[in-house]
């Protein structure tokens, strides 16, 4: 198996590699700078630029299997010109992957490409099945497109797989870090009400899950989640007392939060609790399905 892999230098994309290396597969990745051609040990990089629909071609040589993970990040200041390349950095990525399959002669078994459970509708109480309609606003417009562009690739390769990924936990990046900084000082605090649902996994399950979905032979959309969501307040108080670290602060009511932040609040108040029962009819197995586990991996006692 040979794989090729977008978004291999961001949080998901690295941990992606040292789990495809632990299991001896071989390692094609795109990247936008020369300079970064190198920069992974074993693994060979190749050129592209969705702005300007460039890819070099060779990226497919000897390729069977394609993860798509490349995507600017949603927690940027949500700006007329950041919500353009939020949007852009998913659509025409995938976009030129799709018209460069169609005019290259490639072996491309299956596709396995990033999704979000932003796509889900903002509700405190539904449990959320890959079937659910889409929600509105601007994380389910941005979702919808990219799952829309990602169809594309079905013209192309037998099996498309789609995994929506929720909150991903890892001390290495994303909003753990932020989360952990105040409560490493007793100030840690949940957001508007608390009750909103925290979808989240594990950075190492999702490595691996990204990996179980190589072997699948039909396409799908997968809910990339543990099985077991939390309120706002209990992933709080989780951290907290798996730091050690006393959590007694009052909510940080939500109008503060939409005078800050605008629009972007919705990545805090937003509530999503998403099933991840899909996943484990297909056999897999999470090392960490309970936030307790994870925090307790991310954040040992000494």
């Amino acid at each position: 198996m040979k794989v090729l892999i977008t978004g291999a230098t961001g949080l998901v994309g690295t941990a992606l590699i040292h789990q495809l290396q632990k299991e001896n597969i071989s390692i094609h990745f795109l990247t936008t700078r020369a300079n970064q051609l190198d920069r992974i040990p074993k693994a060979k990089g190749f050129l592209w630029n969705p702005a300007n629909n460039e890819l070099d071609p060779a990226c497919w040589q000897g390729v069977s299997h394609l993860i798509h993970l490349a995507g600017t990040s949603i927690s940027i200041p949500w700006t007329a010109s950041n919500r353009k390349k939020i949007l852009e950095s998913r659509v025409h990525s995938t976009h030129l992957l799709a018209q460069s399959l169609k005019t290259q002669k490639h072996a491309l078994k299956t596709v396995v490409a990033a999704s979000a459970v932003g796509i889900y509708p903002s509700s405190m109480t539904t449990q959320y099945s890959e079937s659910e309609a889409p929600g509105t606003g601007f994380l389910a417009d941005v979702v919808t497109q990219w799952e829309t562009a990602v169809n594309e690739l079905s013209n192309h390769v037998p099996t498309v797989l789609k995994l929506r990924i929720g909150l991903v936990l890892s001390r290495k990046g994303g909003v753990l870090p932020t989360l952990a900084l105040p409560v490493n000082f007793g100030m840690g605090a949940a957001f508007g009400s608390g009750k909103q649902g925290q979808s989240w996994i594990h950075l190492s399950d999702l490595a691996r899950l990204f990996v179980f979905a190589l072997t699948q032979e039909q396409s799908a959309v997968y809910n990339a989640v543990a099985p077991n969501p939390v309120s706002q307040n209990e992933l709080i108080k989780t951290l907290g007392r798996c730091m050690n670290r006393p959590t007694f602060l009052p909510n940080i009511p939500a109008f503060l939060l939409r005078l800050v932040l605008g629009q972007r609040s919705a990545l805090v108040l937003g509530s999503q609790y998403v099933k991840a029962d899909a996943l484990l009819q297909q056999g897999f197995q999470f090392q960490y399905p309970t936030l307790e586990m994870a925090l307790q991996n991310l954040y040992p006692t000494k």
